[in-house]
């Protein structure tokens, strides 16, 4: 949060012209004007001031950050309540907080009444809880496993230390740290590790515990309610919306920036489970407060027989009964030892009575969900291969509905991307988090009356010359990929195409497996640097692919989204194959046959839909500045041939494209020769 500072002899901020302020943001950051940028400050300044929805397609480097935070700054001073600005990563929080919103406030702070000031609000989660780490709260496992337990996978944070020593370098932090903000250690630790200094909403005892005027989560609640802009994330925003818990301050407009995630991310949030696992945790916690518990346990062993005996994918209609019976019985068991749980334990065990209790509660709600689904929702049994371990979920058809009445109703929104408007539409997207698709409005109108449905739209382009900057190969020759992993084929024209650039190859792949087996394949085959997530962190992997330039990455949807890197260390991005959803996905599978039941195409609605944004987000990675120059390899020819490939390639960044594998390898060769 940055100081306030009064400026009496400045106008209101409602009187600074929207222009000297981004002229000055525009100074501050050693930039220059750029088209888009201004088009979209001013299409969002109209929105704020008008309060009504926008769209904002901006394409990679157009800048769209400070194209939204200067026209919030103004709206927020000059009309007293807070600008909310929303994300869907970490990362994207951190840049806003750590780096736009610092420049900014100090390069406009002259031109306003008073110097703006901003909060990064997280859930309760991310913040040490002082009461758990003082013995206020039960450790999450056994404490004898503490020193005996290494992280299995090297490449997670906190990977090849033991998890006591996580804790123990955790509870020395804890000494020294003013935010107690998770995002601010730097060496990481292990969630597992996290997860015993720490607690959830639902396990804080609140104003009760001893500790709460020195609470980190509190303290960053407190400055939260008192600054211009608060900078929060998609999930925590929907949930406390739609649940009413008050975190987020009173505001009348919120900017969602990654809005391509916004439903994805929401639906998530909102999604419950149910597993045997997780009983095992809650009865052991039980037993801790003396509550014997072993009419849940029993219960508990029955679901899990249940559900081992169930087939796996979507329930259509009624769970199977022995299953339904044993959610049923659960639901009683746990409903008793809710109460049991009341008043059991020590005086000193608040923490671990509210901790086991919000756990019952979370069981109870999930099972009277399953008893009595909604017609949206969908319900759907997993087995993991790997673990041996099965589940229930229930997950939304839709959020729509929701996050127009607890959001879009009460508020003004915003909501940019650089692929917000595939194959050229914004319907969708807009749809999709609940704007009527009949309500679209011009980018220059204000709707007639109040209208929480009236929404506009632009699309400002982006500052690059993507058809002289880069190509869009597709390996037309290459055979369909099937279900059965990599084809030879394909891994031969992989190594082709990386040897033919010398390297510098972001290669993104459907899935962990098919990444690992490309890379073997190439390994074996060329004598160059080859990065595979998993294999470390993703921050030492992203740091070798962008400090040496003959290296490659090789990995999955993480990267799809997640890498920024330009200059000569990226200059071939290839993708194995076109990014549909699994088909027998129950979400995926439930909301194609809805849109089937209206008469429309549920395989374009939501398949290509869902192929479309991760082939520009993929593409995307590809030219990041003026200077970028390279190539998008897509390794599955129905990109090409495919009815639906022209949808796609729309889609994606326009590129000047060939079909023709001798002109692509040529093309590579040039490009690391030059």
């Amino acid at each position: 949060m940055t100081a306030t500072t009064e400026h009496p002899a400045v106008p209101k901020a409602a009187d600074v012209p929207l222009g000297v302020l981004m002229d000055a943001a525009v100074s501050a950051i050693g930039g220059a004007p750029r088209t888009g940028q201004q088009t979209m400050a001013e299409a969002v300044d109209l929105a704020m001031s008008g309060g009504r929805h926008l769209l904002v397609q901006a394409g990679t480097g157009t800048g769209k950050s400070l194209a939204y935070l200067v026209p919030a700054l103004r709206h927020a001073l000059a009309s007293g309540r807070p600008v909310v600005i929303s994300t869907a990563t970490i990362a994207l929080q951190t840049q806003i907080v750590r780096k736009d919103l610092p420049r900014l406030v100090e390069a406009l702070a002259p031109h306003l009444p008073r110097t703006p000031t901003y909060a990064l609000l997280k859930g309760r989660a991310n913040y040490l809880c002082k009461h758990k780490i003082g013995g206020g709260y039960p450790v999450d496992i056994d404490p004898g496993a503490l020193f005996a337990e290494v992280s299995a996978d090297p490449a997670r944070a906190g990977g090849g230390e033991r998890l006591g020593d996580q804790v123990r370098r955790l509870r020395e932090w804890a000494e020294e740290t003013d935010s107690g903000d998770r995002d601010s250690l730097e060496d990481a630790v292990s969630d597992r590790a996290w997860r015993q200094v720490s607690v959830t909403g639902n396990q804080c005892i609140g104003s009760s515990c001893p500790m709460v005027e020195s609470c980190f989560a509190e303290r960053s609640r407190e400055l939260a309610r008192e600054v211009d802009i608060v900078v929060t994330n998609h999930a925590l925003l929907a949930i406390d919306a739609f649940d009413k818990h008050g975190i987020i301050p009173e505001h009348d407009v919120v900017v969602f920036d990654e809005a391509h995630d916004l439903s994805g991310r929401v639906t998530s949030a909102v999604t419950e489970v149910l597993s045997p696992g997780m009983l095992r945790g809650t009865v052991r916690d039980l037993r801790g407060l003396g509550v014997a518990a072993t009419a849940l346990d029993d219960a508990a062993e029955e679901l899990r027989e249940a559900l081992e005996l169930s087939p796996e994918g979507r329930v259509i209609g009624d769970l199977p009964q022995r299953l339904a019976d044993a959610v049923m019985q659960l639901r009683v068991e746990a409903r008793t030892a809710h109460s049991d749980a009341k008043d059991a334990g020590e005086e000193t065990s608040a923490g671990a009575r509210k901790t086991v209790r919000a756990h019952l509660q979370e069981i109870i709600d999930v099972c009277e969900r399953l008893a009595a689904p909604h017609e949206d929702d969908v319900v759907s049994l997993s087995h993991s291969a790997a673990t041996g371990r099965s589940s229930l979920q229930v997950a939304p058809l839709s959020v729509a509905g929701a996050m127009r009445g607890a959001i879009l109703e009460e508020r003004t929104a915003v909501l940019t991307s650089a692929t917000l408007a595939l194959g050229g539409r914004f319907e969708p997207a807009a749809g999709e988090v609940g704007l009527a698709r009949g309500a679209r409005i011009g980018a220059d109108e204000l709707p007639p009356r109040p209208d929480s449905n009236a929404w506009a739209a632009v699309d400002v382009g982006s500052p690059f010359d993507y058809r002289r900057q880069g190509i869009l190969y597709t390996a037309r020759h290459l055979p369909q990929p099937g279900r059965e992993g990599p084809s030879p084929a394909m891994l031969d024209h992989l190594t082709d195409l990386v040897e033919a650039s010398g390297g510098g190859a972001l290669c993104l792949f459907s899935s962990r497996r098919a990444a690992e087996i490309a890379a073997e394949h190439v390994r074996a085959r060329l004598d160059l640097v080859i990065a595979v997530q998993g294999e470390d962190s993703m921050a030492n992997l992203v740091r070798v692919f962008r400090e040496e330039e003959d290296a490659s990455l090789f990995g999955t949807l993480t990267l799809w989204q997640g890498v920024d890197v330009s200059g000569r260390s990226l200059r071939l991005v290839t993708i194995d194959r076109i990014p549909f959803p699994r088909p027998d996905d129950p979400l995926t599978a439930a909301r194609q046959e809805r849109i089937g039941q209206r008469g429309g195409n549920g395989f374009m609605s939501i398949s290509a839909q869902h192929a479309a944004l991760l082939l520009a987000q993929g593409a995307g990675r590809l030219i990041r500045s003026t200077q970028d120059r390279g190539m998008v390899a897509v390794l599955d020819p129905r990109l090409s041939t495919a009815r639906y490939g022209g949808f796609l390639r729309e889609s994606m960044p326009p590129l000047w494209t060939t079909t023709d594998p001798e002109v692509a390898l040529g093309a590579l060769r040039r490009l690391a020769d030059g």
